[in-house]
């Protein structure tokens, strides 16, 4: 089953087309490397897969039906850089987007935990690393029990013991059922974690499909950069 489709989704700035014609699905449950060098389109298409951008023409579609702003309550997102309070510790930064949502309190220890951030309930933000705060926006984006959870280059900066924790996490968040779409250039990266690949450039849709653990993925970008 598909969990998000977009149907010839572009969108167009003035007379320039950043993404044109792209037909994306992504399967339930699978982990989507998104792939394409800077400036491919990669995060115009995540911007219009939950509203912050609007389609010039071509729509999305959320399990078989036109998207609409109740099924955003069921996808988390971290696209750019996590929007945090420095001042605050990660346990208030959760509480502050709980609150309007109703969320009770355990949920935001639950979040942490998820993350690997229990530990750090009483130090403030502007004092954690760069993955330490990757990984409270990954938080921020499930505080809701998403069941799709859209990154945008989360990688990005991390030293290797971030990008472990990192593999970590989408591996246990797959294993619960969520399914996960994240944006990349590091192929590498994207080799041991993702089982269905979609390929941009120049705001196109060049190739999607599934990926086995072992197969080389480097070899199969290429060809469809040089196809």
């Amino acid at each position: 089953m598909t969990i998000i489709e977009t149907q010839n989704l572009s969108k167009r700035i003035e007379k320039k087309y950043i993404v044109k014609d792209v037909s994306l699905l992504i399967p339930e449950g699978s982990i989507t490397g998104l792939l394409g060098p800077n400036g491919a389109g990669k995060s115009t298409i995540l911007k219009l897969l939950i509203g912050m951008l609007h389609p010039t023409e071509g729509k999305v579609l959320y399990k078989g039906n036109p998207l609409t702003t109740r099924d955003l309550f069921f996808i988390g997102s971290l696209i750019d850089e996590p929007a945090l309070y420095a001042n605050l510790t990660a346990q208030e930064n959760l509480k502050v987007r709980t609150i309007p949502l109703g969320i009770e309190n355990k949920k935001i220890d639950e979040t942490l935990e998820v993350v690997n951030l229990s530990d750090t309930k009483d130090k403030k933000v502007k004092h954690f690393s760069l993955g330490m705060k990757q990984r409270l926006g990954i938080a921020i984006a499930l505080i809701n029990d998403p069941v799709f959870l859209i990154l945008d280059e989360p990688t990005n900066g991390l030293d290797p013991i971030g990008m472990q924790e990192f593999r970590n996490l989408v591996f246990s968040l797959s294993d619960k059922g969520v399914t996960v779409l994240i944006s990349s250039h590091l192929l590498k990266e994207m080799e041991g974690l993702a089982n269905h690949i979609a390929i941009m450039t120049d705001g196109c849709l060049r190739y999607q499909g599934a990926f086995k653990q072992g197969d080389d993925l480097e070899a199969l970008f290429m060809n469809v950069m040089n196809g």
